[in-house]
């Protein structure tokens, strides 16, 4: 399958398209990046040099793919981080011209807002932008439990208030929904769980917590999960394969003792993930 990725790059480390990239191509699949900065690394170390691009050069780079009459071969757009009113009118209008010409081609928003320990890191304007004009064009979005809380005005925390967060955000457009972290309070010490919801039911599964903060993963997440779904069909296999594909590479990182993500060294499990956990069926 072919991707269409509009996200950021970095020269240093793996964020955006710098995580999302290889683990796609390491499954056999083609992408096609559209860079939305170019950055030297990501903007955690609190310091960066590089470009953030104008959308309408994000914009050109897409009219040139058309151009080229392919934008019928792309079976899947992704994005990430949206930095402005500008890109995510950039992003939607991708979405519609490859929709255009290839109905069968998906778009999978990972609406990058924040996170239960640091908060809402964007601007105040972007969830607004993400709730009424990014989602209704998405058919896959992968919040953690806290942007998907922000997205649908909840605050979703145990399985019952998770589950019908994510069925508020399927009626906001998205027909499936990765909830990318569930801390829900009845959860056994050190673990943490993933949760998927379609249309045909909802599936949960626990790895063990590991306490590091691991820029990217998101991203790795959200393009795996995309991948394995639209390639089988089944929310419960691509969770599993996602959970076990991020967990060997956040492990690796760990126990590499350095801050980036150990993405090319991870190779093989994203090629064979081990399905070392057990999904369960939650509806």
């Amino acid at each position: 399958m072919k991707f269409l990725s509009i996200q950021s790059s970095v020269a240093y480390g793996h964020v955006g398209n710098s995580a999302a990239m290889f683990p796609l191509q390491r499954l056999g699949h083609e992408v096609w990046p559209v860079f939305t900065v170019v950055f030297s690394n990501h903007t955690g170390y609190g310091a960066w040099r590089g470009p953030l691009l104008p959308p309408d050069d994000v914009r050109d780079i897409v009219t040139g793919i058309e151009e080229r009459g392919a934008l019928g071969e792309v079976g899947a757009v992704l994005s990430g981080y949206l930095g402005g009113e500008g890109i995510v009118d950039v992003v939607v209008d991708a979405v519609q011209r490859v929709k255009a010409a290839n109905p069968e081609a998906t778009y999978t928003c990972d609406p990058v807002m924040g996170n239960a320990k640091s908060g809402c890191f964007v601007a105040d304007a972007i969830p607004p932008l993400i709730r009424e004009r990014v989602l209704p064009h998405a058919d896959i979005i992968t919040p953690n439990q806290f942007e998907l809380g922000f997205l649908t005005r909840t605050e979703p925390d145990d399985l019952s208030s998770t589950l019908a967060s994510a069925d508020l955000a399927r009626g906001l457009g998205p027909r499936t929904v990765l909830v990318t972290s569930v801390e829900r309070p009845d959860r056994p010490e050190g673990t943490i769980e993933m949760l998927a919801v379609d249309d045909d039911g909802a599936w949960i599964v626990q790895t063990p917590y590991l306490p590091f903060k691991a820029n990217g993963s998101g991203d790795v997440t959200s393009a795996l999960f995309t991948a394995h779904y639209r390639t089988t069909g089944s929310a419960a296999h691509a969770l599993a394969a996602t959970a076990s594909s991020v967990f060997d590479l956040l492990s690796n990182t760990l126990a590499s003792g350095e801050r980036e993500l150990r993405i090319v060294e991870s190779q093989e499990a994203y090629a064979h993930p081990r399905m070392q956990f057990e999904v369960h069926q939650v509806r």
